[in-house]
This record gives C-alpha cells, structure tokens and sequence, in this order.
C-alpha cells in the first residue's frame, strides 16, 4: 500500500450525534442555492488547483447546461468536490459525509452547497434533500462509490446513485477523475497531474414510488461501467492527450455537421 494511504486517518462510519443536529443542514440546501460563499472558495481555490495540480477538463460540455442532473464521479480525494465543480458554469450542490460537518467548516459546507449524509443510519432525509434539489432544475455531485476509495483503485459501485436517478428520473453524468489518489504527496511538495472527464449522460426510465435495492444496484452498476472506461482511458500512456484530441475531433465534427444542415435546402420549400 503507498505510504500516503497508509497514514490515512481510520473511516469513521457512524456518527453518534443525534438527527435533529442535522436538520438545518438539510434545510437550507432544499431550499436555496448555494450563495456568495461557492464563489469565494472557487475563487480562491482555482488557481491553486490549476497550477499546482496542472488539472484539465475534458467534454465539461456533456453536464446539462439546464435542468436537474446528477454528476456521479469515481472519489479518492476530499479535494475531488473542487476537482469536479470548478469547471463547471453551473453551481453544484454536494453530498457528503456527515463527520465533516463541525465548526468552523460546517458554514462554508452549508452555504456552499453542501449536505450531509448519516452513513450507517438509513439517512432518508438526505436522499429527500437531493430530491429536492433535483426538483427545482439543479445539479447534484454523487459519489457514485458512497464513500472514498482508499486502495488507490477503484472501488465498488453503491445502490444510492442508481436510487436517486431511478425515483428522480433525471440523467446522470459518468465522471471519472484520476490523479487525486496521489493528492495527499501535496504535504512533500510533489503535486500529481489531475485529469476530469465527464461521461455522456445516461437516462433511466423513472420508477413509480421506490425503487427496490436490486433496482437501484442495477442502475449503478451501468453508471460505474461508465465511470471505469473512461478512468482506465485516461490512465493509459498518453490517455489525457488522447482523450482530450478525441473531445476536440468530437466536436468539430459536431460543428461540421451543424453547418452542413444550415446550408442544405430545405425540400419542402
């Protein structure tokens, strides 16, 4: 095991505070946006993760620019949530950990987008929050593993991300991140190369009432098959720059193509 990981801190799985310390971290996420707080920390945080960690984006194009929507990377890294939103227009809320949510970090979690999730509870309310958000037209970063990967490999697909697509009925946007297993060398001055790269978005047809768990797997499975192809894409030789030629072939094909049926005459003049 790399020396990083083997220092990690032990997973804490189940948080002994009581709910109701929790119900205005739920609250405010269902019912506004994330405000002036999500700009200040990607402000601050931008430059520090493009320059140091040399990150690139590839096909950010494929997250809808409107509408609700849920954004299911692969997860190494706390620094994951600024890896996968900082390139995106569009302001995304989080789910994550309920530990994390202590003073003086909770007000920046809170009014920046971010909502707890009480694992080993059978937390409801936080899959009714993401409900919420998804109702009202916005996005969702879900972790399509339920937690950290600590092997430095990719984990296993968790039911929640096929639970919520499939009751939600919203598509969900494959996203693979790599590079930010090695994030913590940040500590001896060495900074890994960190690459994301959004998936084509995957519809599902929506469930009447809950979906049950076999459901709900199935559904995350087909997102972490997505998520797989397009990690071990990038982690071949020469895989970001030839995932990053693809997008740009992609798209010029794209435009070509737009630009043909402009100027086609129409038939039925």
């Amino acid at each position: 095991m790399p020396e990083e990981l083997s220092k990690m801190k032990p997973q804490v799985y189940k948080d002994p505070r009581p709910a109701e310390y929790f119900e205005r971290f739920y609250e405010r996420p269902a019912t506004r946006r994330p405000d002036w707080v999500y700009e200040l920390v990607r402000t601050v945080l931008t430059p520090y993760l493009v320059f140091f960690f040399r990150a690139r984006c590839i096909d950010s194009d494929k997250v809808p620019i409107e509408g609700p929507a849920i954004v299911a990377p692969n997860h190494f890294s706390f620094l994951d949530h600024f890896f996968v939103a900082v390139y995106l227009r569009r302001k995304v809320h989080f789910m994550a950990k309920s530990q994390l949510f202590k003073r003086p970090m909770q007000f920046i979690y809170t009014h920046g987008g971010v909502f707890p999730v009480r694992r080993g509870h059978g937390d409801t309310k936080s899959m009714a929050t993401a409900k919420a958000i998804l109702g009202r037209g916005d996005l969702i970063v879900m972790y399509a593993e339920g937690g950290r990967s600590r092997t430095g490999e990719l984990g296993e697909a968790k039911p929640g991300v096929g639970k919520l697509a499939l009751e939600a009925g919203v598509p969900v946007v494959p996203t693979a991140i790599v590079g930010t297993e090695r994030a913590r060398n940040w500590k001896r001055l060495q900074f890994p190369k960190v690459t994301i790269q959004y998936g084509d978005p995957i519809r599902f047809d929506k469930v009447e009432g809950e979906a049950t768990r076999e459901q709900a797997q199935a559904a995350a499975d087909v997102v972490f098959t997505e998520i797989k192809a397009l990690h071990e894409g990038l982690r071949t030789a020469n895989g970001r720059k030839n995932a990053i030629e693809a997008a740009r072939a992609a798209r010029r094909r794209a435009r070509q193509a737009a630009e043909a049926a402009t100027r086609t005459p129409d038939p039925a003049r």
